[in-house]
C-alpha cells in the first residue's frame, strides 16, 4: 500500500473521522507509541538507554508509551519534562502515571511535590528562570543525563506534534537545544516522534533551534514538511507507523512517500525463463580521466534499477581501469569518438556523469542525434548558442529529464535547459 503525504489539516481530519465512527484517542496512542518503539528496536536491536523529551500533549503521550514499551524490552528510560505536572493534558497524565509504576531512572531530578516516588525531573526543577538560564539547563541535563550511559543512547522528541509551528516558546525552546546538545556531544541518536520540534508540519520551515533528528517516527502518513527540501537534515530517516483507523482523503493524494511499496508495482515480477535484452538495453555515457568512479556508479545504479542489459561507453584512456573495476553484469566498451555511438541499439541513454568539458561537441551531437528517450546528469551543462540545439532535439525523443530538482535550481536561470 501505498504511503501518502498528507497535510496537517487532512491528518486533524481523518484523526476526526476515526473518532466519529468509535475509535478511542488512547487506542490509537497505544499504536503509535508501539510503532515508535518498534522503529528504535528496528535500528538497535540491543537494549540501552531512552531518554524521553515529552511536553504536554497527546506528542508526548506516544512518546511515553513508546518508553514504556522499550522498558519491557529492557532498555532503562529517563523522562525530562517540559513543563509541570498540572499542565498536562489528561491523557498525557495517565500515560506518564502508566510509566511510572515500573519508575524509570531519571538522574539528578528532584522529587515532585505531588509525590515523593515520582522520578521525573522537569526543567523547572533544573532551572526556575529557562529565559535567562538555558545554557545552565544545557550543561546540566547533558552533564547529569549521560555521566554513566552505556551505548545506545536513544532520545525520543515527545515536545510538539502536527500543527505547532515556529517559532519555538519556552520552555520548549529550552528542552530542543537540551536535545541537540546531548546528540552533539554524547553521541545520542535522536528519533522524533511524528516531526522534529521546531520544524513546520506542511512548508518544511524551521525554527533555528530545531531538534536535529537521526530518525523522524512519523505517525499514520508523511507529512509534506517532512520531504521537504530543505529539512532532510533535521528529518534525517522517516518511518511511518501505519494506523488503518486513519483514512486517507477520497481525492487521491498528490504525492506518497518513496518506499519499497511504493515501488514494487514500477517493476512487474519476472518469468523464469526470462532473457535479459527483455528487460531494457541502457547506455551509459560516463566517465573520463579523474572521474572513472562516475562511471562506475552510474553504471551500477542502471542495473540495481532492474536493466537487463548494461553497456557503459568510456574513453579510451579509462577503458582498462573502468573494466576491472565494473560489475561483472555491465559490458564496458571503449569509445574513439562518441559520435559512433548514434549506431548503438539501446533503449534509453544516460549521458553525462563525469564526461568534463574536453569532448563537448561529440556529447552535444550525440544528444541532439539520438533519437532514443535519455536521462541527462545534474552536472550537464552547454554552452548558450548550443543549449537551444537540445532543447529542439528533446521533442524528437520520449523525454529530455534533468535529476534532482534542487540541483538544477541552484543553477543561474539561464542555465537552464
Amino acid at each position: 500500500m501505498d504511503v501518502p503525504i498528507l497535510t496537517s489539516a487532512q491528518m486533524r481530519a481523518a484523526e476526526e473521522a476515526a473518532f466519529a465512527t468509535g475509535v478511542q484517542v488512547e487506542a490509537l496512542m497505544n499504536k503509535a507509541g508501539a510503532g515508535v518503539a518498534q522503529a528504535v528496536t528496528k535500528f538497535f536491536q540491543k537494549p540501552g538507554r531512552c531518554i524521553v523529551f515529552a511536553g504536554k500533549g497527546h506528542n508526548a503521550g506516544d512518546a511515553l508509551f513508546a518508553a514504556q514499551c522499550l522498558e519491557q524490552r529492557g532498555w532503562k528510560t529517563e523522562v525530562r519534562l517540559a513543563f509541570k505536572e498540572a499542565d498536562f493534558s489528561n491523557l498525557m497524565r495517565k500515560k506518564l502515571g502508566d510509566l511510572l509504576r515500573r519508575p524509570p531512572d531519571v538522574l539528578g531530578a528532584a522529587p515532585s511535590e505531588a509525590a515523593n516516588a515520582d522520578l521525573v525531573g522537569t526543567f523547572g526543577q533544573f532551572a526556575p528562570d529557562l529565559t535567562e538560564q538555558r545554557t545552565t539547563t544545557q550543561n546540566t541535563i547533558a552533564r547529569e543525563a549521560c555521566s554513566s550511559i552505556a551505548a545506545p543512547l536513544v532520545i525520543l522528541d515527545g515536545l510538539l506534534g502536527v500543527g505547532a509551528r515556529p517559532p519555538l516558546r519556552e520552555p520548549i525552546r529550552a528542552a530542543c537545544r537540551a536535545i541537540n546538545q546531548l546528540r552533539t556531544t554524547k553521541g545520542g541518536y535522536v528519533f522524533a516522534v511524528d516531526l522534529p520540534t521546531g520544524l513546520d508540519t506542511d512548508s518544511g520551515k524551521k525554527d533555528r533551534d530545531c531538534v536535529v533528528a537521526d530518525f523522524t517516527v512519523t505517525i499514520g502518513y508523511a507529512k509534506p514538511g517532512l520531504v521537504a527540501d530543505g529539512a532532510l537534515n533535521y528529518v534525517g530517516r522517516i518511518e511511518v507507523v501505519p494506523l488503518e483507523e486513519l483514512r486517507p482523503p477520497q481525492t487521491k493524494p498528490k504525492e506518497i512517500i518513496a518506499s519499497p511499496v511504493a515501488f514494487r508495482g514500477l517493476l512487474p515480477r519476472r518469468n523464469y525463463n526470462s532473457y535479459k535484452n527483455q528487460f531494457g538495453r541502457i547506455g551509459v555515457v560516463a566517465g573520463s580521466k579523474g572521474f572513472v568512479g562516475a562511471a562506475l556508479m552510474a553504471s551500477q545504479g542502471a542495473l540495481r534499477a532492474g536493466a537487463g542489459l548494461v553497456e557503459v561507453f568510456v574513453p579510451e584512456e579509462i577503458y582498462e581501469i573502468v573494466a576491472g573495476a565494473a560489475f561483472m553484469e555491465v559490458m564496458v566498451k571503449p569509445v574513439a569518438s562518441y559520435r559512433h555511438l548514434l549506431k548503438e541499439k539501446v533503449d534509453v541513454w544516460a549521458v553525462g556523469p563525469g564526461l568534463g568539458k574536453s569532448r563537448a561537441v561529440e556529447i552535444l551531437e550525440l544528444v541532439e542525434k539520438v533519437k532514443q528517450p535519455m536521462v541527462l546528469g545534474k552536472n550537464f551543462r552547454a554552452p548558450a548558442l548550443q543549449r537551444q540545439t537540445i532543447a529542439d532535439a528533446a521533442p524528437r525523443r520520449n523525454e529530455t529529464a534533468f535529476p534532482r530538482r534542487a540541483t538544477v535550481a541552484r543553477q543561474n536561470s539561464d542555465e537552464i535547459l
